[in-house]
């Protein structure tokens, strides 16, 4: 991807140089076979920065630099431009009332965590190495094989793991969500209890015969309990509303070349 390939954009006269949208675009996802998409995310998010500053500018605003965390402070555009959106946006406030009418939508949606009793066999190796991976896998799958889909018999099995819970048949006890690597905790969510999984599962620890030996589900939570997250999500949604309409107000003023604001 070149920036030849794609318009210059100018906004209101401004020129955006190729290489800051370049830059952009690495904070944009987009399919391997097509990276103008990243290009056209990252002229878009330009584009729009360009014209809040514009309109800041316009405004006569200044701002002092906050800080955003320990050790990072916001850039002199980024104060510019929250100060401008401060001034310009009208949130309606989040109430009780739409609180709880968005809980009371659908309160199962509002659970605890789910906890998986789980047991696992381990074939170690190091994925980056090809020949160790297929080696590991063969031999996963010839455990897999011997187990023939018979949960009652893996902590047997569970002997020839790498992994040191195999004094305990394997037995890792009760996992949550984060509690172990994606693409374990991925193929966990797909298991039925008391199963174990119909093909070796890779991590960057190795291939694992997982057994799931119970789920216990989250439970539903009380309102009060989850209040403060639909309100924050609330508060958010409302934001982002207005944000965007406060950008398409000051686009149509605009004269835009090379981009648009249309969703990709």
């Amino acid at each position: 991807m070149t920036a030849a390939l794609f318009p210059e954009v100018v906004v209101n006269g401004e020129i955006i140089p190729s290489a800051a949208i370049a830059a952009e675009a690495q904070n944009h996802s987009a399919p391997k076979d097509k990276p103008g998409i990243a290009w056209r995310k990252a002229a878009q998010a330009l584009t729009i920065r360009a014209l809040l500053l514009q309109e800041a500018q316009r405004r006569g605003l200044t701002a002092e630099p906050e800080e955003l965390s320990p050790g990072r402070v916001e850039t002199e555009e980024e104060a510019l431009i929250r100060v401008l959106l401060d001034q310009a946006l009208t949130i309606t406030p989040v109430t009780e009332e739409t609180v709880r009418e968005e809980w009371a939508k659908n309160p199962e949606r509002y659970r605890s965590a789910p906890l998986w009793d789980v047991s696992h066999i381990l074939c170690a190796c190091d994925p980056r190495d090809a020949e160790g991976r297929t080696a590991a896998e063969a031999r996963a799958n010839a455990i897999l094989e011997k187990l023939d889909g018979d949960a009652k018999d893996f902590a047997n099995a569970a002997r020839e793991s790498d992994c040191g819970s195999k004094a305990s048949g394997g037995h890792l006890g009760q996992l949550g969500p984060g509690d172990t690597v994606p693409e374990f905790e991925a193929a966990l969510r797909e298991l039925p209890e008391d199963s174990i999984s119909p093909a070796p599962v890779l991590s960057r620890h190795g291939w694992h015969i997982i057994r799931l030996n119970a789920i216990a589900s989250g439970q539903v939570l009380p309102f009060e309990t989850v209040r403060p997250k639909i309100a924050e999500a609330q508060e958010k949604t409302a934001w982002a509303r207005a944000s965007r309409e406060f950008v398409e107000t000051i686009a149509k003023g605009a004269e835009i070349s090379g981009t648009c604001l249309a969703p990709i």
